[in-house]
């Protein structure tokens, strides 16, 4: 039989086996119907049917929030990472298709021999005199796993899975990072809000406490309406300093977000006085679509693929093994020699090897790897009612957030002309201190409170 005919039958017999796969294969998971549909919460007029966009920041058309979530994605260190997380994904999918191809080694050598080295002296002879000569060398060695029961193509397909995961993962920490921006800077904007507001009312009570000090002075007042006004104004002042540190945190934690140092406050972010909001209605999409978009599904279903080939992996290794190996040296002692045909020698056959599943380790690695895929399983079935839920939690908070806000608002507005007609009444002296101040006190509460709506919504 010529080497020629050998190789041949070889490439034959790889091609046959090669089309065994042991293990099952990934069949993508079933939701249930309904996490198809329109959302519970969904049918508000103020939420629309169309789905969302990827830069659904750009909703908000703020020129600050848009410079600030492009530079977070450049440069935040939780997208850097996950970056570097999949690129490294991808070179162990390239690394595992390795193994599908056959592997080919060479080597060279070149060696200073000498054999006699004088140990006969004393036994009735002279020593011979040492022999020197120099030896090359060139070797070649190849060889080729034949995938006899998919074990190579299982991994390629959880090494597919893993960098699917890492893809995903990689849109989950954009979406993260790019929600932290759009709410650090919503925050950033309402605490500047809340705290114009609180200025704002800080400089009512001031007024309204000097004029009880001026009454108080001409004896047309009392000591107590005085004490009351001063109450107001150290309220007012108190809530100042409190929405100018949460400003501040959240210019510090915006800095942090796009890659820089806390200190690196961005001057747009801090100038802000009105949180960013939609003017039209806000676009939801329905379950199908969310299921979608989702990167926690999309990894979720990734990772069930990787562990569902990973089960074939371990089936492969119950089977024996086939390696076609061969080798190919030329040696001479010159290296003019090395072209000589009679110096050259080869090698070339197969190599059965097969590790008998007796103590019951490889099947527990089976069932080990099944339990696995089983509980990924689960972890997609529950990624998706979480996704689901999350969805419907945060509509209806939103949507509970708008009407306070609204209600907090018109509250707001009403204090203020009950505050503005008890001042007339009060200087025509109509109205005693005592209802001015407790006026003054409900118009400092409401302020306060819409204010609180306002950044509760952002």
């Amino acid at each position: 039989m010529t080497l020629k005919f050998r190789l041949l039958a070889a490439a034959a017999l790889s091609a046959t086996l090669a089309a065994c796969t042991v293990g099952p294969d990934f069949e993508r998971p079933t939701t249930p119907a309904s996490a198809a549909q329109g959302f519970a919460e969904g049918t508000d007029p103020r939420f629309a049917a169309t789905p969302l966009p990827d830069g659904w920041w750009r909703l908000y058309q703020d020129p600050a929030l848009d410079a600030l979530v492009r530079k977070a994605l450049e440069r935040n260190t939780d997208v850097r990472e996950a970056s570097a997380n999949l690129r490294r994904a991808r070179a162990l999918i390239r690394e595992a298709r390795g193994r599908l191809f056959p592997s080919l080694s060479t080597s060279a050598s070149a060696n200073t021999n000498q054999v006699g080295t004088g140990q006969n002296a004393g036994v009735g002879f002279a020593p011979p005199e040492p022999l020197t000569f120099d030896f090359y060398q060139l070797g070649s060695d190849a060889s080729y796993e034949i995938d006899l029961f998919g074990g190579v193509r299982r991994s390629v397909e959880a090494t597919r899975g893993d960098a699917l995961a890492a893809a995903a993962d990689l849109d989950a920490a954009r979406v993260s990072v790019a929600a932290e921006v759009a709410r650090n800077y919503a925050l950033a904007c309402s605490s500047r809000l809340q705290a114009d507001i609180a200025r704002e009312s800080l400089a009512t009570q001031q007024r309204t406490l000097d004029l009880n000090q001026r009454l108080f002075a001409a004896g047309r007042g009392q000591r107590r309406d005085v004490a009351n006004a001063e109450l107001l104004v150290a309220q007012a002042q108190a809530q100042v300093p409190q929405f100018e540190a949460e400003q501040r945190a959240a210019l510090y934690a915006l800095a942090t977000l796009t890659g820089d140092t806390p200190a690196s406050i961005d001057t747009a972010a801090a100038a802000c006085t009105t949180p960013p909001r939609l003017d039209n209605a806000i676009p939801i999409g329905d379950g199908a679509a969310l299921l979608a978009r989702r990167p926690d599904v999309r990894a979720a279903e990734a990772r069930l693929a990787a562990d569902t080939a990973r089960v074939g992996v371990a089936t492969a290794a119950l089977y024996p093994s086939i390696r076609l190996a061969g080798s190919l040296t030329i040696g001479g002692t010159s290296p003019s020699a090395l072209g000589e045909s009679n110096n050259i020698g080869f090698s070339l056959g197969p190599l059965i090897s097969w590790s008998l599943p007796i103590d019951g380790a490889a099947r527990a690695r089976v069932n080990a790897a099944s339990a696995q895929a089983d509980a990924r399983l689960a972890a997609f079935d529950g990624a998706v009612l979480t996704a689901l839920q999350e969805t419907e939690q945060a509509l209806a908070r939103l949507k509970a957030a708008i009407e306070q806000e609204a209600s907090l608002r018109d509250a707001a507005k009403a204090a203020e002309e009950v505050a503005r007609i008890t001042r007339i009444r009060f200087r025509a002296g109509r109205d005693n201190a005592l209802q001015l101040l407790e006026v003054e006190r409900n118009l400092l509460d409401a302020r306060a409170a819409s204010g609180s709506a306002i950044a509760a919504r952002g």
